[in-house]
């Protein structure tokens, strides 16, 4: 069905069914746990740095933009490194989820004006919702249209703000917030409201409302990985709602994708307080006057790091923090690498945490 007809939310058709509650309940403990368990790692941007990053990897492969883990670290650190285009894209995927995140995180409330703001540093320009008619979403292999969103700006504006009411005022709908969140990802990504980074903003969207609603403290489910695992269905989903209204479809997937990267995610989170744990003995014993939490706290928040970064956030003096990484690369807690004339350092097994997630 190219013409699909949006309503406006809340939906009128029932799709609290059985097997929707029963998923519900599951993918609500998960969360819960994970939400718990992310307290226990001491200090937030070790989480936010590294999964963020997942994130932003995934959710932009889900788009063909691929990229290596190693040249999106590798850009954090060099200013001058010279980067492709695909890893520019996922730093503009990390700089816009960090811009929705400081924004939320106070007030719990995710306007138009952020979702915006979110898509502006996303594709690097001020377009806005669509103006122009001629938007289509298209078979990438044989070029015929699937799908034809509104095309009228003022609709366009219309559903937004409605979407913008319905995550906000829980009045309008008591459904519970991961049904809602499977609904919101529906009509946004239907609505389509900007000529690009739909999916994407949409991707960021679903974790910020997660926030909103205190199901998360921060940013750490990273829905793209299962997307990415499930990518044909995921679209051939997508399009049934607006064919069949299969909602009830949706929504389970969407639940059992949040159940499962959250058990995925408590998991990664577990393993990296374990090693931290490790690391804190082993420096503590073999290393003892350069130990310190804020040292940990570095090398964990940067898994590639170098000399300026303990300058910076360890108050230390230059040849001291060169010192310290040293004393580390020695140890085998680090390993010491080189690109043109800088040196870096990589925190190997905290990378092995992710590479064999």
């Amino acid at each position: 069905m190219a013409n699909y007809h949006i309503d406006k939310l809340p939906l009128k058709q029932d799709i609290e069914t059985k097997d929707v509650l029963k998923l519900c309940i599951k993918a609500n403990k998960k969360l819960a746990e994970l939400k718990g368990v992310s307290n226990t790692i001491p200090n937030e941007e070790i989480l936010i740095n590294t999964l963020i990053l997942q994130e932003a990897k995934d959710s932009s492969e889900i788009e063909n933009v691929i990229t290596t883990q190693d040249e999106i670290f590798k850009a954090e650190l060099f200013n001058d490194y010279k980067i492709n285009v695909a890893t520019k894209e996922v730093q503009n995927y990390i700089k816009a989820l960090r811009t929705g995140f400081d924004k939320i995180r106070i007030n719990k409330i995710l306007t138009n004006n952020n979702i915006l703001d979110i898509q502006e540093d996303l594709e690097k320009n001020k377009a806005g919702f669509r103006k122009l008619l001629g938007t289509s979403l298209k078979n990438d292999k044989t070029g015929e249209v699937i799908y034809t969103p509104p095309q009228n700006s003022q609709e366009i504006i219309d559903l937004m703000s409605n979407l913008e009411q319905f995550i906000n005022d829980d009045e309008m709908s008591d459904l519970d917030p991961l049904i809602k969140m499977a609904i919101i990802h529906h009509q946004f990504e239907s609505i389509h409201p900007f000529y690009d980074g739909n999916g994407r903003t949409g991707r960021i969207i679903n974790i910020l409302y997660l926030i909103c609603k205190d199901l998360l403290n921060t940013p750490i489910l990273y829905l793209s990985r299962y997307i990415v695992k499930n990518k044909a269905q995921y679209y051939s989903l997508l399009q049934s709602v607006r064919d069949n209204k299969t909602w009830e479809e949706w929504i389970i997937f969407i639940l059992i994708g949040v159940e499962q990267i959250a058990a995925e995610t408590i998991d990664l989170v577990k393993k990296i307080e374990n090693l931290m744990q490790r690391f804190k003995h082993k420096i503590r014993q073999e290393l003892p006057k350069i130990y310190s939490q804020d040292l940990i706290n570095n090398i964990f928040k940067h898994p590639y790091t170098k000399i300026e970064f303990l300058e910076k956030e360890l108050n230390l003096e230059r040849r001291t923090a060169s010192k310290y990484l040293n004393l580390l690369v020695e140890n085998k807690i680090m390993i010491k690498q080189k690109v043109g004339k800088y040196n870096y350092y990589i925190n190997i097994e905290l990378l092995d945490i992710f590479l064999n997630k």
